[in-house]
């Protein structure tokens, strides 16, 4: 359904729908579109990301230190800190200083680079690759129980409109896909 302010999301009983409607009291001339979309995108997102850190501080970990060591278990090898950055849309220096908390760990080590010592190679350490394995399937797990409010079709629907979106924003910033 749509009305002359956008489209109106069958959803009235969520938070952005709340604010939706008290947008629409007080300036019923703006379309709340664009709103109903992010707005739902960006509360999905911060519950899931609540939700999700569960299994990681049981592991003593934040989700941008997690985020490093799946990088490196994911890629199967050594990364520079620049790579990791890059591979966890963070800054260098938040990554030099996460790195530095997961070596105290043993989960990663460093090894300087042959022929350029002040370049860094990162590799995770069998701790922290067993952590790594231990920890997504647990992840995977509340994912899965997370979407099941959506059939197969539905995920499939989800998953390709947000791929859509992802892409177009990606291309339009000049982020490097992977």
């Amino acid at each position: 359904m749509t009305t002359e302010n956008g489209p109106v999301a069958g959803h009235g009983g969520d938070t952005v729908a709340a604010v939706v409607r008290q947008w629409r009291m007080v300036r019923p001339d703006i379309d709340t579109g664009p709103m109903e979309v992010i707005g739902r995108i960006n509360r999905c997102a911060a519950l899931l990301q609540q939700a999700e850190d569960a299994p990681l501080r049981r592991a003593g970990l934040t989700r941008a230190e997690f985020d490093l060591l799946g990088a490196l278990r994911r890629t199967g090898h050594e990364l520079t800190p620049g790579e990791l950055a890059r591979e966890t849309f963070s800054s260098g220096a938040a990554v030099t200083k996460r790195l530095k908390l997961l070596q105290e760990r043993e989960l990663v080590e460093r090894r300087a680079d042959a022929r350029d010592r002040r370049v860094a190679h990162v590799g995770l350490t069998d701790a922290g690759r067993d952590l790594v394995d231990a920890i997504l399937p647990e992840q995977l797990a509340y994912e899965t129980v997370v979407l099941s409010v959506l059939d197969g079709a539905g995920q499939g629907q989800l998953s390709g409109l947000l791929g859509e979106l992802l892409a177009q924003l990606e291309g339009r910033l000049g982020v490097r896909r992977g």
